[in-house]
């Protein structure tokens, strides 16, 4: 028998035989991404490393906003004169790139336009076009676009090209020649990967045809043709297809019942915006409004020019409510306000989706919205939350509740979190990957926001097998310095209590502040049946010192209330089992009103009888949920746990033994 640094119950044998499910925090998506944080991109020519963002002395430090601090790894390759550049080697073959760059803005403010170029193998490939024209934004929000205002924020772009042909081992490099004008150029990350057209499905009603003939060059305004379109389709029962190229929308698309739209991919098929109407009108806009059920869209891009936030008026990009069995699969939007905002959907899924520099949120779930599955979408340079559940209040059709972001990624934003949760029933956050969110939290759990009536946390909400990378920043903004994950509830009839919350297989690396925090947004918020298990903190205060590791304190004046429970507490490798007396890895600063509360783990009792191997423990664990691993012999203990079927309802399991492998178990509270 050995026991688990995380002083839970495990037990060795060799043989038991059980198979286990596996799971990979993020998403899993088609390009390799290369910068020079993670080492696989390289730099020459007189090109110099800006960051890592310096570390402060405290909390009452004055912090500035600079570049490196949204940088993947808060560093990135700067280009200042001519034949200095960024440089790769293709790990696998390609034919799409994606560039994340910043460019300076122009002395009055709202940017302009440049190129950068691009070589392969050392030969001049073409010239990126590269902007400043939606960056830079400066003072406090909703943000505007004078520099005169202070505080710059929202420094980086992408651009995007395909139809090169790129094989393993070439070299891609991004360079700064006489003819680029940018006095700087400051390259983030590069992605690289394989994206080929899609054909037509079966039978499809084609916006190109007779009658409708949209414009496949962005020129002639498609927005009527693809409305008639979808129109007759839907009411047909028939899909639409969009063949590759650029659609000029002008306007709003509504969905009707059984609208089905497609496109060759999110490569080649492009709803794109007018670059003169865009920021004039809110009614110019692109925007994909969904108006019944059965909504099925897949395979497109939507492209916004979009370069200020105002939130009095309609969100662009994909809104609407999309009611039951509709699914929204493969769409990639940048340069709107919103990525994904929805309200009454049940049993909706979003997949493989890419929102992109929008300048608020990349997808809300809010009113009404029930039982829908996010997964495998990803995030980066968002201007509010990259993914969050918010019970606003509103007409709701579904009780909106049972929410899942599942196997996503966010990365970057500009502003707020990487995955937050604002109340009602049972929702999760799982198998998530939160990466550089250097102004807020990774995971999010809070009553900071007014919700509708009946919308409050209940049932079960679930952070789970998620890993939490430079998280925990600070918005210089009038906010504190956050942690990488954060419970905060709220006060008042229009906000909430926090209770009914289980975090469980949290890894948290390099958080930028302290790692995990317990505060309160305002003077009567509660705190209550909060466990969490199997959180794993390693090193904390990078971007400022003098923090702690786990804290509960005051914010504002207000002291938090309430108390939380921790099964398998682990800091800089020290587990944690009872309160410290000292020392910055757990600290609570108001004990009169917050309790840690550290839960002694239970003894697994094994009887082995000939092939037969049964476990069991104490009664009073009944609900707790077994888990195993199964490894070569000698092996130790990896990742690698999976749930033992029914173990919750009983507190005995059997399984047949060999001789051939060894097998783990651990006893847990999920």
């Amino acid at each position: 028998m050995s026991c688990s640094p995380l002083q839970l119950a495990i037990i060795l044998f060799f043989g038991a035989s059980l198979d286990l499910l596996q799971a990979s925090p993020g998403a899993n998506v088609p390009w390799t991404t290369y910068d020079y944080a993670a080492g696989n991109m390289t730099y020459g020519g007189g090109a110099t490393i800006i960051g890592p963002p310096a570390q402060l002395s405290s909390i009452n430090a004055t912090l500035t906003d600079t570049i490196q601090m949204e940088a993947t790894g808060g560093q990135a390759i700067q280009l200042n004169s001519t034949g200095q550049y960024a440089e790769l080697t293709a790990q696998a073959a390609a034919n799409s790139i994606v560039v994340r760059y910043c460019v300076p803005d122009t002395a009055a403010g709202g940017g302009t336009n440049y190129t950068i170029s691009l070589y392969t193998n050392g030969v001049f490939a073409q010239k990126l076009p590269v902007t400043s024209q939606y960056t830079w934004l400066y003072g406090s929000f909703p943000f505007v676009n004078t520099p005169g205002s202070g505080s710059p924020r929202n420094f980086f772009d992408e651009v995007r090209l395909s139809g090169l042909t790129i094989n393993p081992g070439d070299t891609v490099r991004i360079q700064e020649d006489a003819d680029d004008a940018a006095t700087n150029y400051v390259i983030d990350l590069v992605d690289l990967e394989v994206a080929s057209p899609l054909t037509a499905p079966a039978n499809p009603l084609d916006v190109t045809a007779a009658p409708y003939n949209a414009d496949t060059n962005g020129v002639i305004d498609a927005t009527t043709a693809l409305q008639n379109c979808i129109n007759v389709a839907a009411a047909a029962g028939e899909t639409v297809w969009m063949p590759p190229g650029n659609y000029l929308i002008t306007g709003t698309i509504t969905l009707p019942n059984n609208a089905k739209v497609q496109g060759a991919g999110m490569w080649y098929t492009t709803l794109i915006g007018s670059p003169s109407l865009y920021n004039t009108s809110s009614s110019s806009r692109v925007r994909l409004n969904g108006n019944g059920n059965n909504i099925q869209l897949s395979d497109f891009a939507i492209t916004g020019f979009l370069n200020y936030r105002n939130d009095n008026e309609a969100n662009d990009g994909l809104g609407g409510t999309y009611g039951t069995n509709s699914t929204i699969s493969r769409i990639w939007v940048v340069h709107t306000k919103t990525g994904i905002w929805l309200e009454n959907a049940n049993g909706l899924v979003i997949d493989s989706c890419r929102l992109r520099n929008t300048t608020a949120d990349g997808i809300n779930l809010n009113t009404g919205m029930r039982a829908t599955i996010v997964t495998n979408c990803t995030t980066r340079s968002t201007g509010d939350d990259c993914f969050a559940l918010w019970p606003e209040s509103g007409s709701s059709k579904y009780v909106i509740g049972l929410n899942v972001f599942t196997h996503c990624t966010a990365q970057l934003p500009f502003l707020a979190n990487g995955g937050a949760i604002y109340g009602a029933v049972s929702n999760r956050i799982e198998d998530c990957a939160f990466t550089d969110i250097p102004y807020g939290c990774g995971i999010y759990i809070a009553g900071t926001f007014p919700i509708g009536s009946g919308n409050g946390f209940s049932g079960l909400t679930v952070a789970q097998r998620c890993d939490l990378t430079r998280c925990g920043g600070r918005d210089p903004n009038g906010w504190s310095w956050r942690a990488a994950l954060t419970i905060a509830p709220g006060s008042g009839s229009a906000f909430q209590n926090v209770t009914n919350v289980n975090i469980n297989h949290i890894n948290i690396t390099n958080s930028l502040c302290y790692a995990v925090e317990f505060l309160n947004n305002a003077n009567s918020g509660v705190v209550s049946n909060v466990t969490m298990n199997l959180v794993n903190i390693s090193n904390y205060g990078v971007q400022v010192a003098g923090v702690y590791g786990v804290w509960a304190g005051p914010w504002n004046g207000h002291n938090v209330t309430g108390s939380v429970n921790f099964e398998g507490l682990t800091v800089n490798g020290d587990v944690i089992t009872f309160m410290p007396v000292s020392g910055n890895d757990v600290v609570n600063q108001v004990p009169s009103t917050f309790t840690f509360n550290f839960v002694p783990a239970p003894a697994i009792t094994p009887v082995a009888s000939g092939n037969t191997l049964q476990l069991s423990w104490p009664a009073n664990y009944t609900g707790w949920t077994l888990q195993a691993q199964t490894n070569a012999p000698g092996d130790g203990i990896s990742t690698n746990w999976s749930i033992v079927s029914g173990s919750t309802t009983t507190n005995r399991f059997s399984t047949f033994l060999d001789t051939t492998r060894s097998i783990f178990f651990r006893l847990i509270d999920l």
